[in-house]
């Protein structure tokens, strides 16, 4: 409700002090985020940023509002570029990114994806519609993020287009990329365009369109293409859409997978790969990235491949623990695994990850070693060079051990001389140590490893959507069971409630395999409701229920069924009730089902003479025997 919150809670856990704001242009809002947090390193504001997009589905009102507006593709596959292209298919997710200046993160030794060389942001000003983009101001944005990189148009080799799927934005959006790319090779002198060089694709095609986060998905999406080399193709574009011409363009679009080769220069030298990301916001604001693959130099070994290397894993609990190993287990069978040294692994794992109360530590001295041992304790087995504990198990013997003065040096040497294993017998415990002090000037650089498998426990509102009490004892917040809400209206004192089919007065009563209300029910029903509009009458009077008629079951299906019972008074005192439902949405009294019906009154308590029970049981006959 209040969306500044969000990046403040961020900043609060994370005790951080630079800006921290939402940014909300719609569609375009990730990528606005990335070129606004740029802009804030450049100008010295901060010295790294956090930034990115969240959409999450949590009403209905957007989908319906937009499908009202013709926005929405109805079979649920976004087909960019496609002549089948008939609206957007909406998505959720999540996408952050960190953003630092190349330098710092060199001298820090981070795993770098990508580098940022250029982005700009715009609006298009008056448009013909809502929907209706401007070309022109699409391709301002497009130039003046190339322009302000100095890279070479001739060099770019993927475009992650804003592509939304619909059969007006798309040609819109290649006419304005054509556009641009015109002017950029026209600064460069070419005469025209001598090839095609530049894949298109969307990744809206993939996981629908995150609004909120779209950007920040293409970002990722093309950062993920250069580290794997690999262009992926762009989904359901099995013809292209008549209104987009691409002849004398350098585009074409990507509708295979294949090698992301590097381009080269006039001297053929091998180029960084490039490409650009585009979000456009449907309210107008713009804005494009220009990314380039970071030629990452070889890597200096620090510790000896050979040599013992401490692997530190941690988790919440054991069960998690086990899931931290055996995923790394599983990477390093990986091929993507095969270049990475076993010190900048270690390093990775002992300055890269918070230290929990599970803890679990290895000393090996080769990938072979720690494969084995990583098994060994899957499987349970003991070894003497595998080290596990909990924290929590052994705070007084820390707490006696970090008021000792002589220990700080006791580390130090053990450091010195490589006596790994009693740092890590006392790390297992709840040692807090700075891995640092195990490394030289140059440290190893830390690398893309599994992060931590969070418990996959599911936490979905109920499918009926009602609240639970505030009492924490998981029942329902309703008037009844049976009779849940009051929907009364001045011309009706009626309530209303929905059945699931998980109820038990339903899950105990199957008439052929459906699940049919109880004749009872309807009778609970009529009381319950007139207790509620009328009160429980006094003390000297009762609820009597009589012309009662059942005419037609009510069965509850897989997607439920919403029941009302309507009170109607009579002349006579007497209250008329219905159990009703309606066939469709529209509630009018012609198109009303109504499955039982009586009258209601409170009539005076008559005192009746207690029953004797023995004697009625005098007066039956002896059963006889079977």
């Amino acid at each position: 409700m209040v969306p500044s919150v969000g990046p403040n809670r961020m900043s609060f856990f994370l005790n951080i002090h630079g800006p921290s704001e939402p940014i909300e242009t719609a569609c375009s809002s990730s990528l606005v985020a990335l070129h606004r947090a740029v802009q804030s390193i450049e100008a010295g504001h901060c010295t790294l940023a956090i930034a990115g997009g969240i959409n999450l589905l949590i009403t209905p009102r957007a989908h319906i509002s937009f499908n009202k507006a013709g926005m929405l593709c109805e079979d649920g596959r976004c087909k960019t570029f496609s002549d089948r292209a008939n609206g957007y298919v909406r998505g959720e997710g999540v996408g952050m990114l960190l953003l630092k200046p190349l330098s710092a993160a060199e001298a820090a030794g981070d795993h770098i994806y990508g580098l940022v060389k250029g982005s700009a942001e715009n609006h298009g000003g008056r448009a013909k519609s809502l929907t209706a983009p401007n070309p022109q101001a699409q391709a301002a944005v497009v130039r003046a993020a190339w322009e302000k990189a100095g890279i070479d148009p001739r060099t770019a080799g993927y475009i992650e287009a804003h592509g939304t799927g619909t059969e007006l934005g798309d040609p819109i959006e290649i006419n304005g990329l054509k556009s641009a790319f015109a002017d950029l090779y026209a600064q460069t002198g070419a005469a025209g365009v001598a090839r095609v060089h530049c894949a298109l694709g969307s990744v809206k095609t993939n996981i629908g369109h995150l609004e909120l986060a779209a950007g920040v998905a293409g970002v990722i999406k093309v950062l993920l293409q250069m580290r794997h080399r690999t262009l992926v193709p762009s989904l359901h574009c099995e013809r292209v859409n008549p209104y987009i011409d691409l002849a004398d363009s350098p585009f074409c679009i990507q509708t295979q997978r294949q090698p992301w080769e590097a381009l080269r220069d006039a001297q053929g030298r091998e180029l960084p790969r490039r490409a650009g990301v585009s979000s456009f916001g449907f309210g107008g604001t713009n804005a494009h990235v220009v990314l380039e693959e970071y030629c990452q130099e070889v890597e200096r070994t620090v510790t000896s491949e050979t040599g013992p290397c401490i692997i530190v894993l941690s988790a919440k609990t054991e069960e998690r623990l086990r899931e931290v190993a055996g995923n790394l287990k599983r990477y390093l069978k990986q091929e993507t695994a095969a270049g990475t040294s076993l010190s900048a692994l270690a390093y990775t794992l002992q300055v890269g990850r918070e230290a929990l109360e599970e803890r679990l530590g290895l000393i090996v001295n080769n990938r072979e070693a720690l494969q084995e041992r990583l098994q060994g304790y899957l499987d349970g087995k003991e070894d003497t060079q595998v080290y596990q504990g909990q924290v929590k198990r052994h705070k007084d013997t820390l707490a006696v051990f970090a008021a000792d003065e002589d220990m700080a040096g006791t580390i130090d040497a053990w450091v010195r001389k490589g006596k790994y294993a009693k740092l890590l017998a006392l790390w297992v415990k709840g040692l807090v140590f700075d891995w640092n002090r195990l490394y030289g000037e140059h440290k190893p650089r830390r690398v893309s490893l599994p992060t931590y498998p969070f418990a996959r426990e599911r936490y979905w509102i109920s499918e009926d959507g009602r609240r639970k009490t505030e009492d924490g004892t998981g029942s329902l917040s309703h008037l009844h069971p049976l009779v849940q809400q009051n929907t009364s209206t001045l011309a009706e004192q009626r309530f209303s409630s929905v059945f699931t089919g998980e109820e038990f007065f339903l899950q105990d009563h199957q008439v052929q395999g459906q699940k049919v209300l109880p004749g009872v029910a309807y009778l609970e029903m009529a009381r319950a409701a007139l207790v509620q509009a009328d009160g429980a009458g006094d003390a000297d009077s009762v609820l009597q229920l009589d012309h009662i008629i059942w005419s037609r079951p009510l069965v509850v299906g897989e997607a439920g069924q919403q029941v009302h019972i309507g009170l109607y008074p009579e002349a006579d005192g007497a209250v008329a009730w219905e159990v009703m439902t309606f066939d469709g949405e529209a509630e009018v009294d012609e198109e009303a089902i109504v499955h039982s019906q009586g009258l209601a009154r409170f009539e005076p308590r008559v005192d009746s003479p207690p029953v004797d029970i023995e004697a009625l049981q005098a007066r039956l006959p002896t059963p006889r025997p079977v």
